[in-house]
C-alpha cells in the first residue's frame, strides 16, 4: 500500500477530491482491494486526513473553474468529514465552480449519528448526489456492501429519500454492472420508489 497526499486528482473533464479513506464498508468488486489509485492517479491513500488549509492550498493550484464537475470522491466515504466536505463546497462556489457532486454509500446519517442533517446540509451545497444501491435487495446489498451498520439498507434508502424531499439537488442512485440483471431491475424499482434516478455504472468507470 503505497501513501501520498493526493487531495484532488483529474478524471476526464472532472476533478475528484480524496479527503479521507475511512470507510464503514467493504464492497466486494471495491476498487481499493487492487489498487492504490483510480483512473491513473497518484496513490489514494493518505499519508493523513488533509486540513481545510491543505485542501485549500492544493486547490489554489488548479484552475478550478475550467472543470464540468467537481466530484467528492476518494479512497473513502465523504461523509467521514462532512464538515470538511459542506465547508469545501461553500469554499469552491466562491471560487465560480460550475457543478458539485458528492459520490457517497448513503450511510452518512449513520456515521455522523444524525437524523436528516446530512441529507439537508449536502442538499443545500451540492448539485448531485449520487448514491451508491449496489444491489436490488437487502440480502444482495448487505453482501455486495458488507457495511459495519446492520440497518445500513434501510439507513441508504432513507438517505436518499431525505435528499429527493429537499428538492434542491439531483439526487441519483448506482449500481456497478457486475450485478446480475434481476438485481439491476429490482435496483431500478428502489430507485423510482424514492424518486432517484438509477445509473448502471461500468465496473472501471
Amino acid at each position: 500500500m503505497k501513501k501520498a497526499m493526493t487531495i484532488s486528482y483529474e478524471v476526464g473533464n472532472n476533478l475528484y477530491l480524496n479527503f479521507t479513506n475511512k470507510c464503514p464498508c467493504a464492497c466486494t468488486f471495491c476498487i481499493r482491494s487492487h489498487a492504490d489509485g483510480a483512473y491513473g492517479s497518484d496513490p489514494l491513500w493518505l499519508e493523513h486526513e488533509p486540513s481545510m488549509a491543505e485542501i485549500r492550498a492544493d486547490l489554489e493550484k488548479r484552475d478550478l473553474t475550467k472543470y464540468d464537475e467537481i466530484v467528492f470522491c476518494g479512497y473513502g466515504e465523504p461523509t467521514e468529514r462532512l464538515v470538511t466536505v459542506v465547508d469545501t463546497a461553500m469554499w469552491l462556489r466562491e471560487k465560480g465552480c460550475k457543478k458539485l457532486r458528492i459520490n457517497t454509500n448513503g450511510l452518512g446519517e449513520l456515521v455522523n449519528d444524525t437524523s436528516g442533517a446530512v441529507a439537508r446540509l449536502l442538499c443545500e451545497v451540492l448539485d448531485t448526489i449520487s448514491v451508491s444501491l449496489n444491489a436490488g435487495t437487502e440480502d444482495e446489498y448487505m453482501k455486495v456492501t458488507r457495511p459495519r451498520f446492520e440497518n445500513a439498507f434501510e439507513a441508504m434508502q432513507k438517505f436518499t429519500a431525505d435528499c429527493v424531499k429537499t428538492g434542491r439537488a439531483e439526487v441519483i442512485m448506482s449500481v456497478v454492472d457486475v450485478i446480475p440483471q434481476e438485481q439491476i431491475e429490482a435496483a431500478r424499482e428502489i430507485a423510482e420508489r424514492l424518486g432517484a434516478t438509477l445509473r448502471v455504472r461500468k465496473f472501471d468507470d
